[in-house]
């Protein structure tokens, strides 16, 4: 068995016993490593202390049954192991910035540290190959355009290491770039009909900061003045299609396991580089939507 294998055995046993006492001491010996070793391997392919790790993905599935306004959020805390309402609402509030009270009232989407499925990490297919591993089905291609295509839309900038994905939790900034941008959708001129909606991360305008790009497909680009647009440009394109069971994991976990497999694993194992920018493209940014591709141009071989 790998290291990771043995890993990811115990990041599945935490997942179906959040809501007991989990120690340490019973995961190493589940994955048959010491106590020591098993801590270090773990840091090393999740990027958390077990601890940590156990109390964020407490909080991410508390944070789901917490649109339940019948259940008290003391019994939610019980639920997903926390010892007390103190304790939970002190934790919720460290790492979301909100208590469980305020966020009830108020729901937005939130950062949450995604359950790891390293099996991506260390498993590599073939171009138009169906890739599935647990909870995520995906397959790569290659796209080329023979001609530019235009989107129309609003950007944010925000600190590189509050990406989504990144590990960082906190409220969804680009959630709300989203909806936002919905509220004016209907207004934009030169929009297609049914077009495509596209999100883009790129470079930021000042060190440690990435940009972020929500918008539609549109007509042409030509004479806006209130918004920001983005021209995908023609030529070949690595596409890695997904799906997922709903929106929310569509774009709270499935997208950050296909970028992960996409820029960490596919294209250096390919020899390859992309053009410093990624695109999110979906049929639609809505809750209705399952589906997904990241498109991603590779830099030219010298």
């Amino acid at each position: 068995m790998h290291a990771w294998e043995q890993i990811q055995i115990t990041v599945d046993y935490i997942e179906e016993h959040l809501s007991k006492e989990i120690r340490i001491d019973e995961l190493a010996k589940l994955a048959s490593l010491s106590q020591f070793y098993y801590q270090r391997l773990f840091i090393r392919l999740v990027k958390r202390p077990v601890n940590d790790y156990i109390k964020l993905r407490r909080l991410a599935k508390a944070s789901e049954v917490l649109q339940d306004k019948s259940t008290r959020i003391l019994d939610i805390a019980l639920e997903v192991g926390f010892s007390s309402h103190e304790t939970f609402t002190r934790a919720f509030k460290e790492a979301f910035g909100v208590t469980p009270e305020e966020y009830r009232a108020h729901p937005v989407r939130l950062n949450q540290f995604v359950k790891p499925l390293l099996l991506l990490n260390y498993t590599l297919v073939d171009e138009s190959v169906p890739l599935i591993a647990d909870d995520i089905v995906l397959e790569i291609t290659r796209r080329k355009l023979s001609s530019p295509q235009y989107f129309i839309g609003l950007t944010t900038e925000e600190p590189i290491d509050q990406m989504p994905g990144g590990g960082a939790t906190g409220v969804d900034t680009l959630g709300k770039l989203w909806d936002d941008f919905h509220e004016n959708k209907a207004a934009i001129q030169n929009l297609k009909h049914d077009g495509d909606e596209l999100g883009v991360a790129y470079s930021g305008t000042k060190d440690g900061y990435y940009r972020y790009f929500a918008g539609a497909e549109a007509e042409s680009i030509d004479e806006i003045t209130d918004y920001s647009t983005w021209e995908l440009s023609e030529g070949e394109y690595i596409v890695c299609s997904f799906e997922a069971e709903d929106f929310e994991h569509l774009v709270m976990d499935a997208l950050y396991k296909a970028q992960k497999y996409v820029f960490d694993t596919w294209l250096p194992n390919h020899g390859l580089i992309s053009m410093p920018f990624a695109v999110e493209r979906y049929a639609s940014h809505s809750s209705e939507a399952t589906s997904m591709e990241i498109w991603v141009m590779p830099e030219p071989k010298q």
